[in-house]
């Protein structure tokens, strides 16, 4: 049977979180116009300069085989499902020809007014098809598992092996690939982000004992693969209702963003408790019937808040009556003139 898991999206996350506060962005999905069309691969493109955070410091600790980062990271990622082979590394190179065309014009739009020609009526074809150095761009292929096939067919003295285990350069055409193999890495916590998406068991119960996660996305991230391998959390700390809050906590944080019928689908499947912990008092009640608004809630404290005649109101004498001391009673009547 298929395996349905989204392993893209998933790696995607796990290297947004990877990135989290070093001076890179990585976007998932990549628009390329003219024609609107997506990328398959990441993109992990260099923030505009911050003098307060150095190279080296931004590419500590980061996994084997991406010390070499720079200003825009072109990434192709094949999961455990996937061979990565001749074709698939044609297709990093398409999209890396595609973005470095669209990065350029980007650049272009946002360089100073001094920068740009005097006259942009007529510019010449140099200047439309100028790019960004090639020194800006690096290649990345990473697979899940060995591509003994792609190997075979590789070219004498276009295969480099690196220092690291599992990491090699590659030669294709004109371009070097830096090819990262998850199932052949060192075993270190540092690559524990790499080997949270291997396919042996024991690769993956090491990186979801080591991986620490940056962001509160990548909690919910190590608890989802945990649960897809049918493994238990190496410090147990973290629970299913764990998992159920963080996740409505993030909902509720982009709870005004979300889109009148998407509130309410959420409303509808949160349990009251939950909806109580982190929403407004109008958002709280939307869509809950009686019994649910007032389930938990103090019965002497609901009677508190109202006057006497909501208190009795639809009553029939009898209920308005029961309960009271029939002394009482005639003691009222009695001074009423009754």
């Amino acid at each position: 049977m298929r395996d349905h898991t989204p392993w893209h999206r998933l790696f995607g996350i796990a290297l947004t979180d990877l990135f989290t506060g070093r001076p890179w962005r990585v976007e998932l999905e990549k628009e390329l116009a003219l024609k609107s069309q997506r990328l398959d691969v990441l993109i992990i493109e260099r923030l505009p300069g911050d003098p307060a955070v150095t190279d080296a410091a931004a590419l500590a600790d980061l996994p084997d085989g991406l010390e070499n980062l720079t200003a825009h990271n072109v990434l192709s990622y094949k999961s455990k499902q996937e061979a990565l082979d001749g074709w698939a590394m044609e297709e990093l190179i398409g999209h890396y020809v595609t973005y470095r065309k669209l990065a350029s014009i980007q650049a272009a739009a946002a360089a100073p007014a001094t920068a740009r020609p005097a006259d942009p009526v007529e510019p010449p074809p140099a200047a439309v098809e100028r790019l960004l150095p090639e020194a800006a761009f690096r290649l990345y292929a990473v697979a899940t598992r060995h591509p003994a096939k792609l190997f075979a067919h590789l070219p004498p003295g276009t295969h480099h092996p690196t220092d690291w285990p599992g990491v090699y350069d590659l030669d294709w055409g004109s371009r070097r690939i830096r090819l990262i193999v998850l199932n052949a890495l060192a075993e270190h916590p540092r690559n524990a982000p790499w080997e949270l998406f291997a396919s042996e068991m024991d690769r993956i119960r090491y990186g979801l004992a080591h991986y620490r996660p940056r962001s509160p996305t990548a909690h919910l991230l190590r608890f989802h693969l945990a649960n897809i391998h049918h493994l238990e959390l190496p410090d147990m700390a973290y629970t299913l209702d764990d998992f159920k809050l963080e996740t409505y906590r993030m909902l509720i944080d982009d709870f005004h963003a979300l889109s009148p019928e998407d509130r309410q689908a959420l409303l509808e499947r949160m349990d009251v408790a939950d909806r109580l912990r982190g929403l407004g008092a109008e958002e709280r009640l939307r869509g809950l019937d009686t019994e649910e608004r007032l389930r938990g809630l103090d019965t002497e404290e609901i009677l508190r808040r109202l006057d006497p005649a909501e208190r009795l109101r639809g009553l029939d004498p009898e209920e308005r009556l029961r309960g009271l001391d029939p002394e009482q009673v005639k003691a009222w009547l009695k001074s009423t003139g009754h």
